[in-house]
């Protein structure tokens, strides 16, 4: 376990990176035995700073929640970070490019609670139960620490994903939103594009089956902190694409089928 003031530190850096939109190095080579209960310090300890500048978190993400992921990241259960609220920007808007370093997008679903969520002992029914809508939603991820190391080309580990608040840096809702019981959350299907191209498409049953399953496991794993999911808050779920690669001046635009649509430009 790595100590407060290395944890304070590291957070003071990822800090400072976001507010530059410049990317450090891997904190898992300068810190081999960091821990992935040292990752989340660190991003509570960013939270905190994020705090003291006024903003707010407004809800949770949740990564890595395809097999895939988890298996090339070496782990065995998703990871989660809070989203800011300045990560929120309009669909159908520009969003200035300046505002990250390498963005990527991914397509996901959002849902958004009614009713406070405590762990432990959360279950599925509870989930769809505390859920006002699901809604589409586009998340940018972003990388504060390099995913490849610039010397030995090594991919970061994921101690140091977690750290970076779990690459998450904006969001985009859209569409229609609809109570999670007016549909088949599990057989709703997207297709990205990228000015005019499709270059994704999915469905949500890839996201752990079900994607409100992830938000189970978040609201229960963040339990021993006495942290909890509060009414209002929006919950990423989890991608059902792989994450799209995009320049300034590219047209995002994803089409949910029933759901609607959610579309964004870089400028």
């Amino acid at each position: 376990m790595l100590k407060q003031e290395t944890i304070t530190a590291l957070a003071q850096e990822l800090y400072a990176a976001r507010k530059a939109r410049t990317q450090i190095r891997h904190l898992s080579a300068r810190y081999p035995d960091m821990t992935i209960a040292d990752g989340y310090s660190i991003q509570r300890a960013w939270v905190a700073l994020e705090k003291a500048d006024g903003r707010v978190a407004r809800g949770r993400k949740i990564g890595l929640t395809s097999r895939a992921m988890q298996k090339s990241s070496q782990i065995t259960e998703p990871d989660y970070a809070p989203l800011m609220d300045d990560m929120f920007f309009e669909q159908n808007g520009d969003i200035p490019f300046e505002h990250f370093i390498k963005p990527r997008v991914e397509v996901e679903l959002a849902f958004v609670l009614k009713h406070d969520l405590k762990g432990p002992g959360v279950t599925l029914f509870d989930v769809l139960r505390a859920t006002e809508y699901v809604v589409p939603a586009l998340e940018i991820i972003d990388a504060r620490i390099e995913q490849h190391d610039r010397d030995t080309g090594k991919p970061r580990k994921v101690t140091d994903t977690i750290s970076d608040f779990a690459a998450n840096a904006g969001i985009v809702l859209g569409g229609t939103p609809m109570p999670p019981d007016a549909l088949d959350i599990r057989r709703v299907g997207a297709a990205l594009f990228r000015n005019g191209t499709i270059e994704e498409t999915g469905l949500a049953i890839g996201v752990l089956g079900h994607p409100a399953t992830g938000i189970v496991w978040l609201a229960n794993k963040i339990a021993p902190y006495d942290e909890q999911l509060y009414a209002g808050d929006v919950v990423l779920a989890g991608s059902f694409t792989r994450p799209v690669e995009a320049e300034r001046g590219d047209t995002i635009h994803a089409d949910y089928g029933e759901l609607g649509s959610v579309s964004f430009r870089f400028v």
